[in-house]
């Protein structure tokens, strides 16, 4: 235990910083679980990864976690929130019926007006 004031100061500053950092990490930990899930399961990831790049900005912002490895998470969690949107797309086109012919474009150039000579 330490004896000298500011001593005990850090022990009480570094107790807090741990809760906050615990706390921090808890919440990217359950963001990122929550958007792999919904991959998983096929759900929508726009909100489960819009959520899970927060969390990842919000820790390296508190330097719980180091900028380069935010940066890392995030493309890791974007490509793979991609890949799985594209799944879902291609399944839901099959069950879609299919798109009616679009009607063709009517031309509304003028004819070009005669010029008289002289």
């Amino acid at each position: 235990m330490p004896i000298i004031k500011s001593a005990k100061k850090r022990v009480k500053v570094a107790k807090k910083a741990a809760v906050r950092n615990s706390k921090t990490k808890r919440t990217l930990k359950s963001a990122i679980k929550s958007l792999y899930k919904d991959i998983a399961t096929g759900k929508k990831t726009d909100k489960s990864h819009s959520a899970a790049q927060s969390a990842v900005s919000k820790a390296a912002k508190k330097n719980v976690i180091h900028k380069n490895k935010a940066a890392r998470i995030q493309k890791q969690l974007a490509s793979k929130a991609k890949a799985a949107s594209k799944t879902t797309k291609v399944a839901s086109s099959a069950k879609k019926a299919p798109a009616k012919k679009a009607a063709p474009k009517k031309t509304t150039a003028k004819p070009k007006a005669k010029t008289a000579k002289k």
